[in-house]
């Protein structure tokens, strides 16, 4: 998912790696915090692939800056990694959900409708298997993990919630 919020914070401008940091967390704090440490190396990734190119600068100050800017290549890799099935993983969905619908903006309204349909069907499956355990005869003696269950299926209701929301907003602006 980095690769992802990196190629998306660069179609707005180019960044240096700290900005790039800094325009990811004020984007997507809710949702993820990548460290330093991993973005370094998914920058090396983005360049080799030539998704993003780098330019050295000096600064007035005389330190040298490294500036990234996103390519065209990289526009369609971004729309590839926005529009990549997620994992069926519970721990992972929720996050790469919330993360690919917070970019789906630079999807033409078909692209859109897969993501939105992709992400919801996934939503259910999700939130069906939390109802069954939670309907379990064992289950019911288990007080925390059913709170822990209750709350899951809320925060998967609201989520699809959410998406027939933007699927509505797709069909008015197409």
């Amino acid at each position: 998912m980095i690769e992802l919020l990196i190629l998306y914070v660069l179609m707005r401008r180019e960044f240096t790696m700290y900005g790039i940091s800094k325009e990811i967390e004020s984007k997507f704090a809710a949702y993820t915090s990548p460290s330093f440490g991993a973005l370094k190396p998914a920058l090396r990734r983005l360049e080799a692939g030539s998704f993003i190119t780098s330019r050295k600068m000096m600064s007035d100050g005389g330190k040298l800056s490294i500036y990234y800017a996103i390519t065209k290549n990289g526009e369609k890799e971004l729309k590839r990694l926005v529009l990549e099935p997620l994992s069926d993983n519970p721990v992972q969905y929720i996050t790469n959900a919330k993360l690919k619908l917070s970019c789906a903006e630079i999807l033409d309204s078909e692209d859109k409708r897969n993501l939105f349909l992709h992400l919801k069907t996934l939503a259910l499956v999700i939130k069906n298997k939390a109802e069954a355990i939670l309907n379990d005869e064992y289950t019911e003696k288990d007080f925390y993990q059913k709170i822990l269950l209750d709350n899951s299926l809320v925060e998967y209701s609201n989520l699809i919630t959410i998406i027939e929301g933007f699927e509505k907003d797709n069909e008015r602006n197409s």
